[in-house]
């Protein structure tokens, strides 16, 4: 599936940047306007910034797939010492799984499609909605969010070997056999065939499904967590990420939250 490169990322922060900017002179000379014009162009200014700051995040995270890495070597070993971790600590075993999902074919297709398509759509769709209806969470969750995928793309240059790279186990690829691969050839970038520990596709929903529960009133928020529950199942069930993948993630977005609450918000306090 094609994302936004990094290019039209960097291109769409820009515009929004300038547009904020631009707006925010504009009022900066005008001392007649109305509250409701006032009102407007502030939200219209925040949502800019946002948009801004969100759009460059993304292009850093796309740039960084396209970085010249070369540690492929010791991939295969890391993999196949963290299933055997995996069994010492009573973990149960992802190919149990992916067994089950396929002796029924409908729910191997939606596994394969729900891990391709899901993961950045619903995220956005996250930010947008805490933004417009619960704009004093925003910032915890965005904050997060930035300082998770952070410390992801950083450990994520060390090269782990998923599931599916061990047919000798008897683990096969589930975009190979149905199509909608997200992978990259091996070496080509931090999001490619090397890169299963952690699992951003869990961190990224784990901040939607708890950023959700955390800021909304309903008594329906509690359905938010089937989103990281699902992507849970399906990264491990696709072949993509061992259950440590996604643990670690869900750890590091406890850790990111820690130091928004202590450093970054308490200083604006």
């Amino acid at each position: 599936m094609d994302w936004l490169t990094w290019q039209q990322g960097a291109a769409i922060a820009a515009s929004s940047a300038t547009a904020s900017f631009g707006v925010q002179r504009l009022a900066a000379s005008s001392n007649k306007d109305s509250s409701v014009a006032i009102k407007v162009r502030s939200n219209f200014v925040a949502a800019t910034k946002e948009i801004a700051f969100v759009s460059g995040l993304y292009t850093l995270w796309r740039l960084a797939r396209v970085l010249p890495l070369d540690q492929s070597a010791g991939a295969i070993d890391r993999g196949r010492s963290l299933e055997n971790f995996q069994r010492e600590i009573f973990l149960p075993s992802e190919l149990s799984l992916q067994k089950f999902v396929l002796e029924h074919e409908w729910l191997a297709e939606l596994s394969n499609a729900y891990y391709a398509i899901a993961h950045v759509p619903v995220l956005l769709l996250f930010l947008v909605w805490l933004f417009a209806f619960h704009r004093s969470a925003y910032p915890q969750w965005r904050n997060g969010l930035a300082l998770l995928t952070a410390m992801c793309l950083s450990l994520r240059f060390i090269r782990v070997a998923p599931p599916r790279f061990f047919p000798e186990l008897g683990y096969i690829d589930l975009s190979t056999r149905y199509g909608m691969s997200i992978y990259g050839p091996v070496g080509k970038g931090v999001s490619d065939q090397f890169a299963a520990m952690p699992s951003i596709h869990v961190g990224w929903a784990a901040v939607v499904s708890l950023g959700v529960v955390a800021a909304s009133t309903s008594k329906w928020r509690w359905l938010a967590l089937f989103h990281v529950l699902a992507t849970i199942f399906v990264v491990s069930a696709t072949g993509n990420h061992w259950w440590l993948d996604g643990l670690v993630a869900i750890a590091l977005l406890g850790i990111a939250l820690l130091i928004d609450e202590r450093f970054i918000r308490a200083r604006r306090e």
